[in-house]
């Protein structure tokens, strides 16, 4: 495959801006990093042809400027732009910016990404379209009367949802009627800082419910294909942690059904490249309905590559041919998947502080190694983990030839994900997939809030891989840089002490 751009800025950072430099690099295609003066000396500026410094570290100096991430684009001559995901990659501004800038952004249109990102428009859309959608409100009156109104004809417990939202943002769940305009307020509250759009939809909340997406491309030429489904049930504050596919759930006949309503939805919206179509999935419902649309993500997902391990087409690659205006070039009858994929997010967080990010420098990091493993990550040992973006510092994937024997990789690949210099939620990954319930397929997105709400970090790092870290530093500290006369001097480094401490001293021989 080749494409006919010249030269790609990458509008991101960390694993996701890796993982597009990799599928550039196979495809022979230049390559400038957009990037904060924090990332500069990131493992993807090193991979980089080129990169450009658009500002401070924080993401609102540098990453979420629209208007320096076009200008770096055109002092590179880029005439196209990854946004990857997270940041600008669904600001439908940001894409228009492109476009009028004579870049190619590779997504949606600003068009489409304008359209599916007001959940109250998409969702009357998807329902003029013929695709479920779970009972609600989405008009136009937005007065928190008339919403009160609403809300108790639909019956408690009702989710508020913010119209411009995402990430769980501008989202509550209100269980009692006389807690509903406290908990409205909250949402606007929320919904207007974070988007700058205070309105909202109100919809039937399932207490116990699955979230399965379904991975959907489509181009310029009207067509549209999906490539199968992942769950993402195992989720903490509305964010995803562990995805995998096929879903444990779903029948057939099903999956059928909930694969066709998402090209459905795709060929509505005039869908363009990559796009993930969410849905609520309720076991207890008989019948054709047991799902309802959530959402369209108008973007590369962080999961991925789950579904890459399975069909074994690359999203990335495939997203910039149709950037380029070329056609998929599959027919659905084309696209197959066979095993099992798994995946979770490695996070620099601690689980049993209430998921308190963790900052400093990376003394050691040891990634799994294996014919079933992918790591995806953006973080090398002796690198800083700072305190201005999300704290994941990569991904961990497997595949397997079904669900028991993926589940049991993964767990042995969790025992060989070592880390120290800050503190990870590996441990807590690692007890999530041996549970028994976990295990059993039978979760759903109360899983975490039902089992783990209490989880303490039983674990201590093996010896083993404190002494590699020892050597580690020791080798970074005493090691003199290239031109240099001696080491330098470090008090973390015994070796380099002056103190006139010796090893062994006092002992006998």
């Amino acid at each position: 495959m080749k494409t006919p751009f010249r030269k790609l800025l990458i509008a991101n950072r960390g694993e996701i801006a890796v993982r597009i430099i990799r599928a550039c690099q196979e495809l022979n295609l230049p390559v400038a990093l957009a990037a904060s003066e924090a990332d500069m000396n990131s493992p993807a500026a090193r991979l980089a042809d080129e990169v450009i410094c658009v500002g401070p570290g924080p993401a609102s100096e540098s990453y979420l400027r629209q208007d320096k991430i076009v200008a770096a684009g055109r002092e590179v001559g880029a005439d196209a732009i990854h946004p990857g995901y997270g940041f600008l990659s669904e600001n439908a501004d940001f894409a228009e910016a492109s476009e009028e800038a004579g870049i190619t952004f590779v997504g949606p249109p600003s068009s489409v990404i304008r359209l599916l990102g007001d959940k109250i428009r998409a969702k009357n859309l998807m329902a003029e379209s013929g695709v479920p959608v779970m009972p609600g409100y989405t008009g136009e009156n937005q007065a928190d009367d008339h919403l009160l109104l609403e809300a108790e004809n639909i019956g408690m417990p009702v989710l508020i949802k913010a119209s411009a939202g995402g990430g769980g943002r501008g989202m509550r769940v209100v269980r009692e009627i006389d807690q509903f305009l406290p908990e409205l307020a909250e949402a606007r509250r929320e919904a207007v800082a974070a988007f700058g759009d205070a309105r909202v939809l109100l919809e039937k909340y399932v207490e116990r419910s699955r979230h399965i997406e379904v991975q959907i491309f489509g181009d310029s030429h009207g067509n549209v294909v999906h490539l199968f489904e992942r769950e993402c049930s195992i989720q903490r504050r509305h964010q995803k942690i562990i995805e995998e596919s096929p879903s444990p759930v779903l029948t057939p006949e099903v999956r059928q059904q909930i694969t066709s309503a998402a090209v459905t939805a795709g060929r509505a919206a005039g869908y363009q490249n990559a796009g993930t179509v969410e849905f609520l999935f309720d076991e207890s419902l008989s019948g054709d309905h047991k799902f309802y649309f959530l959402e369209v993500n108008t973007r590369l997902q962080v999961e991925h590559p789950v579904t890459e391990m399975l069909t074994g087409i690359d999203l990335v690659k495939l997203q910039l041919k149709v950037a380029s205006g070329e056609p998929i070039g599959l027919e659905q009858s084309q696209i197959g998947a066979t095993g099992h994929a798994l995946e979770v997010r490695i996070y620099a967080e601690d689980p049993a502080r209430q998921f308190l990010p963790s900052i400093g420098d990376l003394a050691c990091w040891v990634e799994p190694q294996g014919p079933w493993i992918r790591v995806d990550s953006g973080i090398k040992a002796g690198g800083e983990v700072s305190p201005y973006y999300d704290p994941m510092l990569a991904k961990l994937i497997v595949r397997g030839e079904n669900r028991s024997d993926t589940i049991h990789r993964m767990i042995s690949a969790l025992k060989q994900f070592h880390v120290l210099g800050v503190t990870t939620n590996i441990g807590y990954l690692l007890d999530i997939v041996s549970d028994e319930v976990f295990q059993s397929g039978q979760i759903s997105t109360q899983f975490l809030a039902e089992r783990f709400a209490d989880w303490k970090n039983p674990t201590e790092p093996p010896v083993e891989v404190l002494i590699a870290a020892a050597l580690a530093s020791m080798e970074r500290t005493a090691t003199p840089s290239r031109g240099a006369k001696s080491p330098t001097k470090s008090t973390d480094n015994p070796w380099s002490d002056a103190s006139g401490w010796r090893l062994l001293a006092g002992t006998k021989s």
